[in-house]
């Protein structure tokens, strides 16, 4: 698979919905993680994420405009122990709740399908971090449709061991931009992680499209010791 650019990827597609982005840093001191959301309607950009312990929430940014909080309000980002978990919704408490219990990934996912949002079914991504003993893995997930169907769930997980330096792997809800919006398709796409964290941060959130981004978090933890720096940029503040 040829390594694409994460920000000729994000700035060729005006509407990617929600990215999930995880790999290591070039220099291999670093697991490396960003989260981003994006919004058409007013519902959906009248978010910001906000730290909630080790992890992350959205809320909304003016509560007189919150409509619908079912599908929009969730924490993206928890913390397990030495997992961190990034989901597009409320599964992250799902596998969260369900490993805390001794499964894995995939059996916390199978209790769960994508969205019930018709005529989109926005497909559920999901992924998880696991750091121990100084060594690193990772797995991505993506629940969907079939085909725009929503009396079949497709599932597919992929995990990646022993990640290489400056690679990681993005992956989205949405091909681009359309009516009904078409699912991703394909596994997680092969990107390069450059840069420091602020380097990074900027250089995807310049990337986004201007009118649909709401928000980022992007996090790097060290490997070696666990201990982490997080950036949250909200267009909404």
């Amino acid at each position: 698979m040829k390594s694409l650019s994460l920000e000729t990827e994000l700035k060729g597609n005006t509407y990617p919905g929600r990215g999930i982005v995880i790999g290591k840093s070039m220099d291999g001191n670093y697991a490396v993680t960003a989260y981003f959301i994006m919004g058409r309607s007013e519902n959906s950009r009248n978010r910001i994420f906000v730290e909630d312990g080790e992890g992350i929430r959205t809320q909304a940014f003016d509560p007189s405009k919150l409509s619908d909080p079912s599908l929009i309000i969730y924490a993206p980002v928890r913390v397990l122990g030495n997992k961190t978990i990034v989901t597009n919704g409320d599964q992250t408490d799902t596998i969260y709740d369900l490993m805390d219990r001794q499964q894995t990934f995939e059996q916390a996912l199978r209790t769960r399908e994508f969205e019930p949002d018709e005529p989109n079914y926005t497909p559920r991504i999901s992924g998880i971090m696991h750091l121990e003993n100084g060594g690193y893995n990772y797995a991505m997930s993506i629940l969907k449709s079939n085909h725009g169907n929503p009396a079949a769930c497709n599932r597919y997980t992929f995990a990646y061991e022993n990640p290489v330096n400056g690679e990681g792997h993005f992956i989205h809800t949405y091909q681009g931009d359309g009516d009904p919006l078409p699912s991703f398709e394909g596994e997680p796409k092969l990107v390069g992680i450059k840069g420091d964290i602020d380097s990074f941060t900027r250089n995807i959130w310049n990337s986004l499209n201007e009118d649909n981004k709401v928000s980022l978090f992007v996090r790097y933890i060290e490997i070696g010791s666990g201990k982490y720096e997080t950036r949250i940029v909200n267009k909404n503040h």
